[in-house]
């Protein structure tokens, strides 16, 4: 059985010599992958390749899947119409999305089920908490199911509990399709990461799982646990 895969092959981004990003090699399988590192480091600008906004200056990034190339992206800050309903929502991003008439209630019913929402597909987008604010964008990357999520940030700003219960939604849909997710919070990466990539002055700093990361920790490096110290170590933050 085939399935999705996102292939990176000699990327690079030159931005006008003041920062390059690669080159990445780099085959990103299905489940979670969070992509850490300190700010430019390159995580916005692998985004904006991996959600084809800009193309790379050498090199190819090529998504494949037996479903085909698509794929959903919440940005950090996303802009949802408070006015409207979450069926509402979903149903016009359905039409923007080109999901046929017939199928479009469908398609927004298994958005809701696989986010947790759907008891709350009456309800106004104001009248949603952030946490479940957070879970709609996601239902929204999710309602033409794509092969590939990007997802920004998505638990920032949310208390403890809201980040679990986004966490367990970011964890139920990861079982058949490939999920990004660029973080600061060491707790995500701990809560979600089948494999981290830790990008440093726009080169692959580490890629890998849990434990690989954890032995790379410097004593004298800041945080509280190993993973802390770790990823600490490779921003080249240690003292």
């Amino acid at each position: 059985m085939s399935t999705n895969r996102l292939v990176c092959e000699d990327v690079t981004k030159d931005h006008g010599g003041s920062f390059t990003l690669g080159p990445l090699n780099l085959e990103i399988a299905q489940g979670v992958t969070c992509l850490v590192g300190p700010n430019g480091a390159g995580k916005s600008t692998f985004f904006r390749l991996a959600a084809s906004v800009d193309k790379p200056t050498s090199g190819a990034l090529t998504l494949h899947g037996p479903g085909g190339p698509s794929l959903g992206y919440l940005p950090q800050e996303p802009q949802l119409p408070k006015a409207a309903t979450c069926e509402e929502f979903l149903l016009y991003v359905a039409w923007l999305q080109r999901i046929p008439t017939a199928e479009r209630a469908r398609a927004v019913s298994v958005a809701l089920e696989r986010t947790g929402l759907t008891e709350q597909r009456k309800r106004k987008i104001r009248q949603l908490s952030g946490g479940m604010a957070r879970r709609l964008g996601i239902a929204h990357t999710l309602v033409h199911d794509p092969a590939l999520l990007l997802l920004d940030e998505p638990t920032v700003g949310l208390d403890p509990r809201q980040r679990i219960a986004l966490r367990e939604s970011i964890s139920h849909v990861s079982a058949d399709r490939i999920v990004i997710v660029s973080t600061h919070l060491v707790e995500d990466v701990r809560g979600l990461a089948d494999r981290v990539v830790v990008l440093n002055d726009g080169s692959v700093a580490f890629d890998g799982d849990i434990p690989s990361l954890e032995e790379l920790a410097a004593p004298d490096a800041p945080g509280d646990t190993d993973l802390e110290r770790s990823i600490a170590t490779l921003m080249g933050d240690a003292a």
